[in-house]
């Protein structure tokens, strides 16, 4: 995938904002720890598709500490409400504190989300896609049946910090996610049934809108 922008050009766009990250303490506690968090950009990439899809329903996997269901439901209708899947039972107590204001429009669903997406029977407007990298395929099929017509999924460092493209060397370890993240992105682009394309925004963003 050629990188339409120029690093300077890259490097450019960021210096014109100042910093989004409207809980500085959340997001230094969550990379202290190795927590996922969304990047400046990606949250505000993230922000204006929300608006401008105006969800009624939204499904995330990968709660972590609730940063980005916060974000969306922000941005989102008064009335949106989201269903978020997190594995890790004390990280769900830090998601609920940092989503306190909008419990009442919040269902956080714990357990492992290939064992949860089976069983959800609800069809969504908007999917954002932020849990383990090398599950991204097998979520696909299910996500792809949960989401309605017009509806988007927008998947999360799918670059995985430049070792999918192969401009990044990586470790063997990580050769499985790797191979694991291209088969998604090979499986959605291929997809008639969907729009996708895959921008240069934070970690790389494949979005994909249902026909």
């Amino acid at each position: 995938m050629d990188n339409l922008l120029y690093d300077e050009e890259n490097e450019y766009i960021k210096n014109l904002f100042i910093s989004a990250q409207s809980d500085s303490e959340l997001v230094k506690y969550a990379r202290e720890n190795y927590i996922p968090v969304l990047l400046e950009d990606t949250e505000r990439l993230l922000a204006l598709l929300i608006k401008l899809k105006l969800p009624a329903k939204i499904l995330e996997i990968g709660t972590a500490v609730g940063y980005s269901a916060r974000v969306m439901l922000a941005n989102a209708p008064a009335d949106t409400v989201i269903d978020t899947i997190e594995i890790d039972e004390e990280i769900i107590k830090i998601a609920k504190q940092t989503l306190e204001k909008y419990m009442n429009r919040v269902n956080i669903i714990e357990g492992d989300a290939l064992k949860i997406l089976p069983t959800l029977n609800s069809k969504y407007d908007f999917i954002f896609l932020d849990g383990p990298k090398a599950q991204y395929v097998r979520y696909y099929p299910y996500l792809k049946s949960l989401l309605n017509s017009g509806g988007m999924i927008f998947a999360d460092n799918v670059m995985m910090h430049g070792m999918v493209c192969g401009g990044v060397a990586f470790k063997h370890k990580k050769k499985y996610m790797v191979k694991k993240m291209r088969e998604y992105l090979n499986k959605v682009i291929a997809d008639i049934d969907l729009q996708t394309t895959v921008i240069n925004v934070g970690d790389g963003i494949a979005l994909s809108v249902k026909k």
